[in-house]
């Protein structure tokens, strides 16, 4: 890190704490935006977090419709995106219409809504899940009960498989993670046969089978640190290295696929933020209509989760 850099960092340091700015960054973003965070985590602990948020403000270093989740459960706190165009294309597969009609269609089904989708969609979805919950929120439901997941076809064939239960879906899926492929796994297997295999539920199915291990970017992390195993093959976002590495440098970590890097993620950087503090911007809000109902489907996650 340069002098610049280090420079730069503080002078964030020293406004985020004038102004009581608590900033939230998810484990894909760039290291030393993971490193001047408050609190580091993935969607479920982020949006906890935003709740429990000792301040007024906060700052979301994470895609929009994690800023989103912010603004939902906290409609009396003022909410910053310092990069309001960092998406994700996955959560942005579906609409709202796509839903009421399955609704139309399907009165009786339950919407279960990973939170990694709008807030349109949250409003009009039976409850929220991420992929650290899924599981547990579904075997909430009646065993009888028709369950419809969206918008990620992998999570929702991997939960299903892993609790014997049928689940409709929609065809979308994650572009970082799917691009995981079989062949991509068994060459790292058999250069590093002695290496423990760690996924991400949003990989196909094909991969998570081979895995020793499934779960969401926390999960993860915890299963390399808590395992007496030295070298690891990880299937996710490459950000979860800088977590695990700075836990424990004792891991030798391979990255699963070349090219695991969420370009809306890292488009997110220090000057970024540093901006978005100076300037106060960009302000995340949610049209109260839609926001009271995206509260409720976020709330009972947080309740079926705990």
């Amino acid at each position: 890190m340069g002098k610049d850099d280090r420079q730069l960092i503080q002078t964030i340091l020293d406004l985020k704490k004038e102004k009581n700015v608590y900033i939230i960054a998810h484990y894909y973003q760039r290291e030393s935006i993971q490193d001047i965070a408050d609190f580091v985590g993935d969607s479920y602990s982020m949006a906890v977090a935003a709740q429990k948020s000792p301040s007024n403000t906060i700052l979301v270093a994470g895609v929009d419709f994690m800023a989103e989740s912010a603004a939902i459960l906290c409609p009396d706190k003022t909410v910053l995106s310092p990069e309001p165009l960092a998406t994700c294309p996955m959560a942005n597969s579906i609409s709202a219409a796509d839903v009421l009609d399955y609704k139309e269609q399907h009165p009786d089904s339950i919407i279960v809504s990973y939170v990694n989708t709008p807030a349109e969609i949250k409003a009009v979805s039976d409850i929220c899940c991420t992929s650290s919950n899924a599981e547990r929120i579904i075997k909430r439901f009646p065993p009888e009960a028709n369950i419809c997941f969206l918008p990620d076809q992998n999570l929702a064939v991997n939960v299903a498989n892993r609790i014997g239960r049928r689940l409709d879906y929609f065809t979308s899926a994650c572009p970082i993670h799917a691009q995981v492929t079989e062949e991509d796994l068994d060459a790292k297997l058999q250069a590093h046969p002695e290496a423990m295999v760690a996924v991400h539920p949003e990989c196909i199915p094909e991969v998570v089978s081979k895995a020793d291990y499934c779960g969401s970017t926390a999960g993860i992390i915890n299963f390399v640190l808590n395992s007496s195993a030295k070298k690891f093959i990880i299937a996710t976002e490459c950000g979860v290295m800088h977590a695990i590495n700075k836990a424990n440098a004792d891991k030798k970590l391979y990255l699963a696929a070349e090219e695991l890097i969420c370009p809306n993620m890292k488009s997110i950087t220090l000057e970024k933020i540093l901006y978005s503090i100076e300037q106060m911007q960009t302000v995340i809000t949610v049209p109260e209509n839609i926001r009271v109902g995206a509260a409720m489907a976020l709330e009972k996650m947080i309740i079926y989760s705990s």
